[in-house]
């Protein structure tokens, strides 16, 4: 969930050259502080809530509405396999892994050569001043992009499919709690429409572990050499990391759920991190396209605040939210060579 109320009373100025302030060190940010949805506003108003819930670039529209189109879909075009499994098979295996391959190359892509490829938007409103590193030994590769890339086709798709293959072989077999829409229309439709809430709770509490000392010296440190990150950034983790990350779809195993419930978890999770990563403010494409997420960056850049996300004030009940405005006043976290 990245709608920011404030972003709104800007659209007019997207596009100007000034738009936003660079410092002397060439570091970008938005003519307003990030903040959270409407419903935790220190202004709220019944209409802002309505336009961040059916609005575009607000809680449903684009991307939560899209996202359970694709889980829908996905449902639909594995029901025959998901009806007359029998187990296990290397065809299945990888049926489910080169639909979630081909799922991330074409979202990640997309954002990447939009911005960094043939870069549409030059560097306008791009929160770090340099571009991916090319030469870095941090990196895979040397290479920021190839890590990332790496990390996100050879790590990340691979968990994410274990956890589908894993969830229907159980649930075949009827071992898990399953709720079909005639059962319960209305909670049917709730769980698909809090998807994104339950995520966003998750992630908290496994990125406040993620920054543990032990867990953030050998672990998570592998996602923060990310401090400038691009679209395949947002996926770049350690397999300890990226197996934690996943498991918001537990839940599924837990609770009365269909599949479609599962796969919306797994792609919302698999999908989302390419749009909060992007290095840019949104939105793109002549303010068409709603895109990128301060407040997520500015936990790149500070690493000790904005652990959760934009959604629900995780962050501000425990005192660690900075909206990028005046001096960053929380503990420095400092981690070895993250220039």
């Amino acid at each position: 969930m990245g709608w920011n109320m404030r972003r709104k009373e800007y659209s007019k100025d997207y596009n100007r050259p000034d738009y936003g302030l660079r410092d002397d060190k060439g570091h970008w940010k938005p003519p307003y502080p990030c903040g959270y949805a409407p419903l935790f506003s220190e202004k709220f108003k019944l209409k802002n809530l309505f336009k961040f819930l059916f609005g575009w670039d607000g809680y449903l529209f684009p991307r939560t509405f899209g996202y359970i189109l694709l889980a829908v879909g996905t449902y639909f075009i594995l029901h025959n396999e998901i009806a007359n499994f029998v187990g296990l098979s290397l065809w299945f295996i990888f049926h489910m892994f080169l639909r979630n391959l081909a799922m991330a190359v074409i979202v990640y892509s997309a954002y990447h050569l939009y911005l960094y490829t043939f870069k549409k938007e030059g560097n306008h409103k791009k929160y770090h001043p340099e571009w991916l590193h090319k030469d870095a030994k941090k990196f895979l590769f040397n290479n920021q992009l190839k890590d990332n890339i790496f990390r996100t086709l050879v790590v990340g798709v691979p968990v994410w499919t274990a956890y589908e293959v894993l969830y229907v072989t159980l649930f075949a077999k009827g071992k898990l709690p399953f709720l079909a829409f005639y059962d319960n229309p209305v909670w049917f439709v709730v769980l698909l429409l809090i998807v994104p809430i339950i995520r966003e709770a998750h992630f908290y509490w496994i990125h406040k572990i993620l920054h543990t000392p032990f867990m953030m010296k050998h672990v998570h440190i592998k996602h923060h050499l990310n401090v400038n990150p691009g679209p395949w950034s947002g996926l770049s983790m350690h397999p300890v990391e990226t197996i934690g990350y996943f498991s918001a779809a537990l839940i599924t195993f837990i609770i009365p759920s269909h599949p479609i419930h599962m796969f919306l978890f797994m792609q919302h999770a698999g999908l989302t991190p390419a749009y909060s990563h992007t290095g840019f403010e949104g939105p793109h494409a002549k303010g068409l396209w709603p895109s990128g997420q301060y407040f997520h960056y500015l936990h790149h850049k500070h690493v000790a605040c904005n652990f959760g996300g934009p959604g629900v004030p995780w962050d501000k009940w425990f005192g660690i939210f900075y909206n990028g405005e005046g001096k960053f006043k929380y503990k420095k976290v400092k981690l070895i060579d993250r220039k």
